[in-house]
């Protein structure tokens, strides 16, 4: 991976913005006023308290047919730890029902004359947005092959028709390690390329389909057995035996591994406010192995699942399962061979077959009851069972009590479990689901302390989560070299006012910081890494400006094929230890198909301020790899620069993108290309330029055409969150292929 401390010019991509191709300099009018949907304030952040003077847990009632009730009160509540019934000191109802979505947002299908208009791009919710934050998990680990199938489809029916526009969604894989910790999005082109990623994974413990096919092998084994003379009665059931102990310890691994990933992402969504939903698409697993037709206790699965139970329980998750083998034929099916096999032997077989669906469906079972959560099995609408989830986030009640000494035992350091209920008084009809129950120490003894330098990157790089002890503002460009192919180049935006500066003579400060990053594969295999220590130094107004500016770390990363990447970036104040993380996803097109596409784009305010110089100018004694020193002259903000870009009203703004394989007339040898350029505010386009020609006279390479235009910002734009597109139309490639867009988010401060 080739670094650079980048505090100088970012010239990305090969593109001048100093030298315009196509100019089309515009002022977008004043938007529109637009009605502001304000979220209730969210004050709710632990919702699961465990302390020496508050227990407080959530808990969700509802009536016979599976509806919330909401118009309880507090002393109607019976709340018992260990069967001591308790006090009630703290109650409260918390709404977080999504508001329907406004009518402008509910015609998804264009009319069929709109069919070939660009695509609108997909806002980006500000933290006070967010209504619900869900968690899709595959346990690709134990899907079947004719599972993971039903599973997809699931999956993209959520996104297509239950997805709500407030919602912020991830679906992670059990199998792909830290990779598959996908940025929590409301994108839904991210989330269907997740979902292109889940497939069937021929080592797991699923098979071709729920069940294996009976067979009359055993059969075939005792015959052999009989030809040789030998007790084929014993011999027989000791290979069975043997080869049911291979695959229990199989399916056993493979169940840890599972819950391992599940406890991998509730430690990332421990950090989120509120109370999270993480729904899990399993053929389920197994807690007791059945030994001579009697139960015997899975220690290392149960140990797995008690450890989860109660890290989900204090991180405030909900835990909902989904037995995505949905209902099955437990008799005789088309795949089985019963030739050759006895009454008693079948009925045998087809007894075994009806334990292991129950078995593992035990697993999935206790998971969603010890967190509150609701199993969902022999249901073959697993779309449905999505939405029995999300119906059950629309509130909860908060229910807290002051526990007795004996809860948390210092003086003899025993951990006991405790167990919870809840009833409603009086009412048998309703019922209660809250958390099981906790083990006696509290929340701050719980949480780990990370002491090593390692340790507190690796937590910031493995949160699925943008830590901020270190504001950070990551920003992914594509882009295609004639030598060296497609590249991936970052820019991190890392806020200087959060480092520490230690001061050093002639009126130097310096500052050292961490940076740990780390590309992914689409399958969630390590692609390219960076382990780093920087020191950067600066002085006099340099030193102010990076301050008040920040400055800017580049990335260049190589890639030598298509598909979707992810970075993740951890970056850590060595003197405070303080950490900020950020992470991205990237689709990389294939440019060998010839089709039209376009780079990323490159945004520039043109106020000039701060310029860095490289390594090479630093002070005597300091290595050039590793420092870098900042001049006090400058030519270039950081924060108006590809990074950061955070512009003022009125401002103009430089862009540049590059146009690749625009299809050639053959008489003039010269492509025919129109531009477009809009402007979005939380979904709703705000200013559309005229389509412009595209002039491709004087460029030398016509597969990478070079383009660039001017954008004025009206003075009374408000401040927030934007959204600039680029539309490219090719008059002459083939209809399918003619349109290619892309976009950048920018920020209009006061």
């Amino acid at each position: 991976m080739k670094r650079q401390i980048a505090l100088a010019h970012l010239l990305v991509l090969s593109l001048s913005l100093s030298s315009i191709v196509a100019q089309q300099q515009q002022r977008p009018p004043a938007p529109p006023p637009q009605q502001q949907n304000v979220p209730p304030n969210n004050n709710d952040d632990d919702v699961v308290r465990i302390s020496t003077n508050l227990v407080q847990v959530d808990a969700v009632v509802t009536d016979r047919d599976g509806k919330q009730v909401t118009d309880l009160r507090a002393d109607e509540f019976e709340i018992r730890e260990d069967n001591r019934p308790q006090t009630i000191t703290n109650f409260s109802y918390v709404s977080i029902e999504s508001p329907p979505a406004p009518a402008s947002t509910t015609t998804a299908k264009d009319s069929p004359a709109r069919r070939d208009a660009p695509p609108v791009p997909p806002r980006a919710l500000r933290p006070e947005q967010v209504r619900r934050t869900i968690t899709l998990v595959v346990d690709d680990l134990g899907l079947s092959f004719e599972s993971t199938h039903f599973v997809r489809q699931a999956l993209r029916k959520y996104v297509d028709e239950q997805m709500a526009a407030n919602d912020l969604v991830a679906i992670i894989r059990t199998s792909a390690g830290i990779g598959a910790l996908q940025q929590f999005t409301s994108d839904k082109r991210q989330l269907y390329a997740a979902i292109e990623r889940v497939r069937w994974y021929p080592n797991g413990r699923g098979g071709i389909s729920a069940f294996a096919p009976i067979s009359s092998l055993d059969e075939a084994g005792r015959t052999a057995g009989d030809s040789n003379g030998e007790s084929t009665d014993s011999d027989l059931q000791r290979r069975n035996r043997e080869r049911e102990d291979v695959d229990t310890f199989r399916e056993d691994i493979f169940a840890v591994g599972t819950l391992g990933a599940l406890n991998f992402i509730v430690r990332g969504l421990r950090e989120l406010p509120g109370r999270k939903a993480v729904v899990m698409f399993s053929d389920g697993f197994r807690l007791f192995n059945r030994v001579g037709g009697a139960g015997e206790s899975n220690t290392r699965i149960l140990e797995s699942l008690r450890r989860l139970t109660d890290l989900a329980n204090r991180a405030s998750v909900v835990i909902y399962t989904i037995d995505s083998r949905g209902l099955q034929t437990l008799g005789l099916t088309a795949a089985d061979d019963t030739s050759g096999l006895s009454a008693s032997r079948l009925e045998e077989r087809l007894t075994e077959r009806r334990n292991e669906l129950f078995d593992t469906q035990e697993g999935l079972n206790y998971l969603a009851q010890q967190t509150g959560g609701i199993a969902v099995r022999n249901n073959n609408d697993l779309s449905g069972g999505i939405q029995r989830a999300l119906n059950d986030q629309k509130g909860y009640y908060l229910i807290g009590y002051r526990p007795d000494e004996s809860t948390f035992d210092p003086a003899t350091g025993r951990r006991r479990y405790h167990k919870l209920t809840g009833k409603i008084k009086n009412r048998p009809d309703l019922r209660v689901r809250m958390r099981s129950g906790f083990y006696g120490f509290t929340d701050t003894e719980a949480r780990p302390t990370r002491r090593t330098r390692g340790e507190q990157l690796i937590a910031a790089l493995t949160s699925p989560f943008s830590s901020g002890g270190v504001p950070l503002r990551l920003t992914l460009l594509f882009g295609n070299a004639q030598q060296g192919g497609s590249f991936m180049r970052s820019l991190l935006h890392i806020d200087g006012s959060k480092l520490s500066f230690m001061e050093e003579a002639d009126g130097w400060r310096k500052t050292v910081i961490d940076v740990m990053a780390i590309t992914f594969g689409d399958n969630g295999q390590v692609i390219d890494e960076v382990n780093r220590t920087e020191t950067i130094r600066a002085r006099g107004n340099a030193y102010q400006s990076l301050l008040r500016d920040g400055f800017v770390y580049m990335i260049n990363v190589p890639v030598k094929k298509p598909g979707a990447y992810q970075l993740r970036v951890a970056v850590r104040d060595s003197a405070t230890e303080r950490t900020g993380s950020a992470s991205q996803f990237i689709e990389v097109p294939n440019l060998q198909k010839n089709r039209l596409t376009l780079s990323g784009i490159v945004l520039n305010g043109e106020k000039t301020a701060t310029k860095a110089r490289s390594a090479s100018n630093a002070t005597a004694g300091q290595s050039a790899a590793n420092n870098a020193a900042v001049n006090a002259e400058s030519d270039l903000d950081p924060l108006v620069g590809p990074a950061a870009r955070r512009f003022r009203k009125g401002m103009i703004i430089n862009y540049g993108y590059i146009i690749y394989n625009a299809q050639l007339d053959r008489a003039t040898r010269l492509p025919q290309l129109t531009t477009q350029i809009r402007l979005f505010r939380d979904g709703q386009q705000i200013f559309a330029g005229s389509p412009l020609p595209f002039d491709a006279n004087g460029q030398t390479d016509l597969k990478r055409l070079a383009a660039a235009g001017r954008l004025q910002l009206g003075t009374n734009l408000q401040p927030g969150e934007y959204i600039l597109q680029i539309v490219v139309t090719d008059t002459l490639a083939k209809e399918k292929y003619r349109i290619t867009t892309q976009w950048t988010n920018f920020e209009i401060v006061e």
